[in-house]
């Protein structure tokens, strides 16, 4: 059975997580996100999570085979046997290479790279703007999905928040850590003819569209 697995690229605020649900939703493959991984881990305590909380308590970065070891884990549920997502992973050429050689070890390979490409100002613009309920999560944007009354959740009440990486000095720093970090897996997968760039600027619907349109062309060459 053919499998289908897709790497989703980005700067923060490309809108990654909301088009990896669309895919996954229409592709039939969860969605697997980096950022879950980890703070499911911690939440959890498990071995991998300590490992990872005693680089994050200290400010240092989460080395790559703990990082890596944390996505391959949940590769091998079952609901990935036809294939998967893969949103915020992997962040550099190392983590990369490495998920190359897990999908080589079980006869599969990247179906295509899709590189949702936006703007810097529109990032800054998008995350700066974003708020998230505390109860559950649910995201609104000052511009584009406001609340109906300020500052409290549409569908639970609870008060609206902005995480400290959202502000717009945080921005700046996040997108500079992206350049350094995980643009060179643009150059990557180029040379392995795996990338599809898609225009991040268009509304949600066309960039959805865009993206299973690079799909199938990747598939069909």
């Amino acid at each position: 059975m053919a499998t289908t697995f897709l790497v989703l690229l980005g700067a923060p605020g490309a809108g990654k997580g909301t088009q990896a649900r669309r895919l996954a939703e229409k592709l039939g493959v969860p969605h697997i996100s980096s950022g879950d991984i980890f703070r499911a881990n911690l939440k959890n305590q498990t071995a991998l999570g300590r490992t990872a909380d005693s680089y994050i308590s200290r400010g240092q970065l989460v080395p790559d085979d703990v990082t890596v070891q944390m996505v391959e884990e949940r590769l091998n549920q079952a609901d990935c046997s036809r294939g998967a997502i893969l949103d915020g992973f992997p962040r550099t050429p190392a983590q990369a290479d490495a998920l190359d050689r897990y999908l080589q070890e079980r006869g599969a390979a990247l179906t295509a790279v899709l590189y949702i490409e936006v703007s810097k100002e529109a990032v800054i613009e998008r995350l700066s703007g974003r708020w998230i309920c505390r109860a559950q999560g649910h995201v609104y944007h000052a511009l584009y999905n406001p609340p109906k009354v300020r500052g409290l959740c549409d569908l639970d009440g609870s008060e609206l928040y902005q995480r400290e990486d959202d502000q717009p000095a945080t921005v700046v720093k996040r997108l500079q850590v992206y350049l350094e970090q995980t643009a060179p897996l643009i150059a990557h997968y180029c040379e392995q003819d795996l990338l599809y760039t898609i225009d991040g600027n268009q509304r949600i619907d066309e960039v959805t569209d865009a993206l299973l349109a690079g799909l199938t062309k990747t598939k069909n060459e």
